[in-house]
């Protein structure tokens, strides 16, 4: 695994040399964009009279007014950088549940640099120990973030974090309905039974792991196939809800997809409502509609023209 960056952890008298590693990969399916005849898109970078440009030819610049620009070179962002941008400069220590979520953006492991180890090893003890993560600030590639140092099992988890005026406000204000407490119980009772401990490792990109099936079928010469459906965990917990018409079960129903009252007391019923229709019995007792009448109702504007009825069955 390539190093991302190498950087020193700072604070106080303290300087520990550490790297960083990207923690996570994409593994996302990517595809190329042809023409009709299996010929490679390809993009030229063009001037505004069309001719065609080399990387050497192009400059980096910042548009202050419209069509005005400064040239900003690698050697000027280099010029505004301190010993202090190359390092992890620590801030404050604080607990890790005092972060917003929305405030965390991309994982790093944060290993130990040659010669670091025993300091390295001592301040991931020590922040394990007092439950607390370190706040900070670096320089990654050209842009300045913050971070939080959060120690793990095996060792340190570099988390950069948005600025404070990176963060959008919430659209919209959320509304707070009164809830009674038996709906309130409820919602407990059904958040109780999905209760159990989170495993990453049960989990998969369902959606990339049937495109890589379907490419390779294709590649094969073999017949692509359908996903089938599937039910959601939603449906599925409605089993476990009682036939009470409050609003909670009305709104579960209803974005399940399922409408009417399910009861515990009629199984036959809850299989129809899960199956999305009616159950055979009952379809079987359903009156056929006449295909005579059918045929003339969907042609009756037409058919008044040239004098045709429908006749009875």
């Amino acid at each position: 695994m390539p190093v991302a960056q190498k950087s020193a952890i700072s604070f106080a008298l303290v300087h520990i040399p550490v790297e960083l590693f990207l923690a996570t990969q994409d593994n996302d399916i990517h595809f190329n964009q042809l023409t009709g005849d299996m010929k490679r898109v390809r993009y030229r970078k063009t001037d505004g009279a069309g001719h065609e440009l080399k990387n050497e030819d192009i400059v980096r610049g910042f548009q202050y007014e419209k069509d005005r620009y400064v040239i900003v070179t690698d050697d000027d962002i280099e010029k505004i950088k301190t010993e202090k941008d190359n390092s992890i400069d620590i801030l404050l220590f604080t607990d890790l549940s005092s972060i917003p979520t929305v405030y965390f953006n991309k994982s790093y492991y944060c290993v130990s640099g040659k010669g670091s180890e025993k300091a390295f090893e001592l301040l991931q003890r020590a922040m394990k120990d007092t439950g607390k993560v370190a706040i900070g600030k670096t320089v990654i590639g050209t842009k300045e973030t913050m971070l939080a140092l959060v120690p793990e099992k095996d060792g340190i988890l570099l988390q950069t974090l948005y600025f404070h005026d990176e963060i959008r406000e919430i659209p919209k204000e959320r509304a707070h309905p009164p809830l009674d407490k038996q709906e309130l119980d409820m919602a407990r009772r059904l958040i109780g039974s999905m209760e159990s401990p989170f495993e990453p490792e049960k989990y998969h990109d369902e959606y990339q792991m049937r495109l890589k099936a379907m490419i390779e079928d294709k590649i094969e010469g073999k017949e692509v196939v359908a996903a089938k459906p599937v039910k959601s965990l939603l449906q599925n917990s409605l089993r476990i809800v009682d036939g009470r018409q409050t609003p909670e079960n009305r709104t579960l129903r209803r974005r399940a997809g399922v409408s009417g009252r399910v009861t515990a007391q009629k199984p036959e019923r809850l299989r129809a409502a899960f199956g999305g229709g009616r159950s055979r019995e009952r379809r079987s007792r359903r009156k056929p509609r006449c295909r005579a009448r059918t045929l003339a109702d969907t042609s009756a504007r037409s058919a008044g023209s040239l004098g045709l009825s429908d006749r009875g069955c």
